[in-house]
């Protein structure tokens, strides 16, 4: 009754292991000056293995919007791709954080729009309870499923070896393709 996946980071191979995953999250950004020089590779691995595939911008303190923008450039997004923004930054508010999210919303219309933070991030810096499109959670319990969180939340990253191991929260891969894919304005 889920799917797994993985995200992957500049420091993770171009050809990692796709086997047993419904779904990838590919680190592209991060501030306004960083781009994963591995991303394109590793989407097209993702493409490859048929996953269906997310892409996450990392924020720092600054203009959000110039950060959200510097994040859509660098990608070309086909129907069913999701969009994230990982919230780790103690320098980035709430306001803040609820504000790029809504950016890349009214920018981006027909894609879903996420936010990753820690369990920690939810419970104790988190305001607004406002996650875009979904919450998806760290909390490296190796539970997978059992985020420690009382809201809804899309997807749970259980574990960070050998890889950032997720699962989500539907059927099946066809599920959560339809959910990716069927975003309206």
């Amino acid at each position: 009754m889920t799917v797994k996946g993985v995200d992957v980071a500049s420091y993770q191979p171009t050809d990692y292991s796709t086997k047993g995953l419904d779904f990838v999250f590919i680190k592209i950004t991060e501030g306004r000056t960083y781009t994963n020089p591995k991303w394109v590779d590793q989407r097209q691995t993702a493409r490859d293995a048929d996953l269906v595939t997310g892409f996450y911008h990392f924020v720092r303190p600054g203009s959000m919007t110039a950060q959200a923008d510097y994040f859509m450039s660098r990608i070309n997004l086909v129907k069913g791709d999701m969009l994230a923004l990982d919230w780790e930054d103690t320098g980035v508010s709430n306001a803040e954080k609820d504000s790029f999210i809504k950016y890349v919303q009214k920018k981006r219309p027909h894609t879903r729009v996420l936010l990753y933070c820690s369990r920690d991030f939810w419970l104790n810096r988190d305001t607004t309870s406002f996650a875009g499109d979904g919450l998806w959670i760290a909390y490296h319990n190796g539970k997978p499923g059992e985020p420690g969180i009382k809201h809804p939340w899309r997807f749970h990253q259980y574990k960070t070896t050998p890889m950032d191991t997720n699962t989500g929260r539907f059927d099946d891969k066809a599920a959560l393709r339809e959910w990716a894919r069927s975003k309206t304005p």
